[in-house]
């Protein structure tokens, strides 16, 4: 890796004020002044910046049970972002592993892994997302049975060309359903339900495939292990 690059992963450094903490003399490898950006280094280097010894921090996977009034995006609109609740170097670097809504709460993953982030969010992977609805009038009798056959076959929400691929629905009481869904479109769970006359008020995630959010406190986090990150 070249020497400007390795000081932007590891300090907040730009590209720019990496060179020119350069050009200051600022930065030693193993033990000498280098000047030269395009100086390569590895992980056996001993690269030090005013003093201060950098490591590359090396990827990241994180679960964290998301509160309501937190945002999934990128940018800090009129929310907290969600990760803005981890506590771990360059934490701008993680992104959320799909998106709850402001007001959804629950199961959130986080890495700066893009190939697994992928490999968690894929269709085509079939990992199933479960979510506990809480809906303002209850859906039982018929209606309840109708709506089980109506989510496996998948629905045509508006908007979309093609209908949702097969959910699986269970009702735990008659306001509260437990859905498994095998994708992520926009607003999706809220839509389902729309469509069949419901209204969400409440929509909490409980797992992502074969990782359930456990007894973690809203707004809590953990590191994932290296079996759980293998999982997928």
């Amino acid at each position: 890796m070249r020497l400007d690059r390795f000081l932007c992963e590891t300090t907040d450094l730009t590209r720019s004020l990496a060179k020119k903490a350069l050009h200051r003399e600022e930065v030693l490898v193993n033990g000498e002044v280098v000047k030269n950006p395009a100086t390569q280094v590895d992980e056996h280097s001993r690269v030090a910046w005013n003093g201060q010894r950098l490591a590359l921090v090396g990827l990241r996977y994180v679960m964290l049970h998301k509160p309501a009034g937190v945002e999934c995006s990128a940018r800090r609109g009129l929310y907290p972002l969600v990760r803005e609740l981890v506590d771990l170097p360059h934490v701008e670097r993680l992104k959320t592993v799909g998106r709850l809504d402001v007001d959804t709460t629950g199961l959130v993953l986080l890495t700066d892994d893009g190939q697994w982030s992928h490999r968690v969010t894929s269709p085509k992977r079939r990992c199933g997302k479960v979510y506990r609805v809480t809906l303002e009038e209850p859906l039982d009798g018929a209606a309840r049975e109708d709506a089980v056959t109506r989510f496996a076959e998948g629905l045509l929400l508006d908007g979309e060309e093609k209908p949702t691929r097969p959910a699986a629905l269970a009702m735990r009481s008659p306001r509260v359903a437990e859905l498994t869904l095998f994708e992520g479109k926009y607003h999706q769970v809220k839509r389902m339900f729309a469509a069949i006359g419901h209204h969400v008020v409440a929509l909490h995630r409980e797992s992502i495939g074969p990782l359930f959010l456990g007894d973690l406190a809203p707004g809590e986090w953990r590191e994932l292990s290296e079996n759980e990150v293998a999982l997928f």
